[in-house]
C-alpha cells in the first residue's frame, strides 16, 4: 500500500525560520515578522491576525520580491532527492503549510505531488487577504483527509514530518511522525525525532516503518 508523506515547511524544510520572514527580509522588515512568529507561536494572535498584518507589512511586495526569498531560503539539504525517492517507491509527498500559497506552491516543481498554504491575493496586492482561506493546525488535518481521498488512502497510511504547534493535530491522528528540528509543542507527540539540516537524514528514520 502507498504511503502519503505530510511536509510541514516552516521550521520544518526551512531551517530556523519561516517563509514570512524570508519575504519580509526581502522588503527590510525581518524584525517584524519575527516579532510575530514570536506571537502566534505564543498564542498572542491567531492565524488569521497573524496573516492580515504580514500582509500589510507586504504592501510593496513584488513577485521578484517573493523568488529572491524562496531561492535565498535556508532550505534543509536533499529536499528534492527525498521526493524523488518517495515519487520512486510509488509514495505521495505533499507539502501543508500555513504560510501563503503563492510561496508554498513553487514546491510542486520540486516534486511535490501537492502544495498546499494559507490562500493570499495575487502579488502584488491589490485586494486584502480573506480570514476564510487562512490555515489552521486543524486545517491540516482536513487537508490530509482530503489529499489521502484523492488518492485513495487513509490516516493509516499517512506519515507526518513537522516542527511546532501547527503540527500537533497532525501528529496526533497520524501513525508515524518525525519531529524535525520541533519545539516543546511536539515533545511526546511524535514517533521519530530529527534534528539536523538534511532531510533525507530525518526521511531514513521512517524506512523501517514501511
Amino acid at each position: 500500500m502507498p504511503r502519503l508523506h505530510l511536509f510541514d515547511l516552516d521550521g520544518t524544510l526551512l531551517h530556523g525560520t519561516s517563509a514570512p520572514v524570508e519575504i519580509s527580509r526581502q522588503l527590510g522588515l525581518e524584525a517584524e515578522t519575527v516579532a510575530l512568529d514570536r506571537a502566534i507561536a505564543a498564542g498572542r494572535i491567531d492565524p488569521p491576525e497573524y496573516a492580515a498584518r504580514v500582509h500589510r507589512l507586504w504592501a510593496g511586495l513584488t513577485v521578484a520580491h517573493v523568488t529572491a526569498a524562496f531561492e535565498g531560503a535556508p532550505w534543509l539539504a536533499r529536499i528534492q532527492d527525498v521526493w524523488k525517492d518517495i515519487r520512486a517507491r510509488g509514495d505521495y509527498c505533499a507539502v501543508v503549510s500555513l504560510s501563503p500559497s503563492f510561496f508554498v506552491e513553487r514546491l510542486l516543481d520540486w516534486g511535490a505531488h501537492a502544495a498546499h498554504g494559507s490562500r493570499f491575493p495575487a502579488v502584488p496586492f491589490s485586494e486584502p487577504v480573506d480570514p476564510a482561506g487562512i490555515l489552521s493546525a486543524a486545517a491540516k488535518v482536513r487537508i490530509a483527509d482530503r489529499l489521502c481521498a484523492e488518492f485513495g488512502l487513509t490516516r493509516a497510511d499517512c506519515l507526518a514530518y513537522g516542527d511546532s504547534m501547527s503540527d500537533t493535530d497532525l501528529f496526533g491522528v497520524v501513525p508515524v511522525s518525525v519531529a524535525v528540528n520541533a519545539d516543546r509543542h511536539l515533545s511526546g507527540l511524535a514517533t521519530h525525532s530529527y534534528t539536523g539540516r538534511d532531510l533525507w537524514e530525518a526521511y531514513e528514520l521512517v524506512g523501517s516503518a514501511r
